[in-house]
């Protein structure tokens, strides 16, 4: 194992490690290229420029993102198709416009005739004609009209009617998270692959345009088997992977690129437990995994390599202060971890997680030895 110096870093610290990112990036670039499909890798986890320029092909594209925030800051660095895959307000359009007119092809969400009305009527008014996906509801999981809902063709027809691009249909299987196991897997990516086809059908019968098909989620990314009629596949955790990633059976323990390093401030010895500087601040508060078979706590503990220990968990956390303690029913003894021992812990979720923080503390997979400081953008 190479090894990194990372006594010089205060903590709590986010820490990426290159060459497990490298090859979670490989893995699902390799599933998804028979699939005859185009990747739009999802910035939202990242939110980094350095981590995008291995993503995307090129460097400048296709993307996803969750903000306009993240428009800007990526479009800023030279990419140039993104989607920005939460639903449209109408008082956001004039970023819009302005990112389009700076060269970015900035397409945009919708899942409402109201919503396709104040597009049309800003097309018009900015002169712009605002590439439009509907979102469709795949799994009454959040947003969208449901595959088969006549509404879909009424947006459509408010959209293509009112000089507004039509640019296909969209959804996001996002209760594949509940999911465990690869034949359930599989079959929530065929319930999202099935839920944007027909949708598309809807609307080239009714005689609208539909050239995209896109689908994403991590889970279904991973375990589809069959995507006749999807045009690009959106994801964005598998880039880090995280605890709940793992519950579902997607990933090992092992696949997880980011930790956060904290510190051992202090002891409870008479209740078993060991004090660290890193609390839900920096842990978020997250608990993902509470449902799940196992539940993991705020955190699995590993040693400052990076290696779990054995059944060794945040197990509570307030604002600056993790609680450590063994998993309950444990056999494992408590390690001894004197004050000042760094420890690295595992997230339940990375997009929440790494959303505590300015910057990634990189192992790099071309240094050895090395640890580099990358940029992370925040806010709205």
């Amino acid at each position: 194992m190479t090894s990194f110096d990372l006594s010089a870093i205060d903590t709590p610290a986010l820490v990426l490690d290159e060459a497990r990112m490298r090859a979670n990036i490989r893995r699902l670039a390799e599933k998804l290229a028979p699939l005859d499909v185009v990747p739009r890798p999802h910035l939202k986890t990242a939110k980094s420029v350095e981590v995008a320029r291995q993503l995307l092909a090129g460097g400048n594209g296709p993307a996803t993102v969750s903000t306009l925030r993240e428009a800007e800051y990526f479009a800023a660095a030279g990419v140039r198709d993104i989607l920005y895959a939460v639903g449209i307000a109408p008082g956001k359009l004039a970023r819009v416009k302005a990112l389009r007119d700076a060269g970015c092809d900035l397409a945009i969400v919708l899942d409402s005739a109201e919503q396709a009305r104040a597009v049309a009527d800003a097309a018009a008014h900015m002169r712009d004609t605002f590439p439009t996906l509907i979102e469709i509801d795949c799994d009454g999981h959040r947003s969208g009209l449901r595959p088969d809902d006549p509404r879909l063709v009424e947006v459509g027809r408010i959209l293509h009617d009112g000089g507004v691009e039509l640019r296909g249909v969209m959804t996001h299987a996002g209760d594949s998270y509940g999911a465990v196991g690869d034949e359930a897997l599989a079959a929530f990516a065929e319930q999202e692959r099935m839920a944007v086809v027909n949708a598309a059908r809807m609307l080239r019968d009714a005689g609208l345009p539909c050239p995209v098909v896109s689908v994403g989620s991590s889970p279904t990314a991973h375990f589809a088997r069959n995507l006749d009629g999807v045009t690009e596949v959106r994801a964005g955790v598998y880039v880090f992977f995280d605890l709940v990633m793992a519950g579902i059976g997607v990933c090992e323990l092992d696949d997880i690129a980011i930790s956060v390093l904290a510190t051992v401030i202090g002891h409870q010895r008479d209740k078993g437990r060991v004090i660290v500087d890193a609390g839900w601040m920096a842990l978020s508060r997250d608990r993902g995994t509470a449902s799940q078979r196992v539940d993991q706590g705020y955190g699995v503990v590993c040693d400052e390599a990076g290696s779990p220990l054995p059944d060794l968990l945040v197990t509570g956390a307030n604002q600056e202060h993790g609680i450590v303690e063994l998993r309950p029913g444990s056999g494992a003894p408590l390690p001894e971890l004197p004050v000042g021992t760094r420890l690295r812990i595992l997230p339940n979720h990375a997009c929440a997680t790494a959303a505590q923080f300015d910057e990634y503390h990189v192992l790099s997979a071309d240094r050895p030895g090395e640890v580099l400081r990358w940029e992370r953008m925040r806010g709205w």
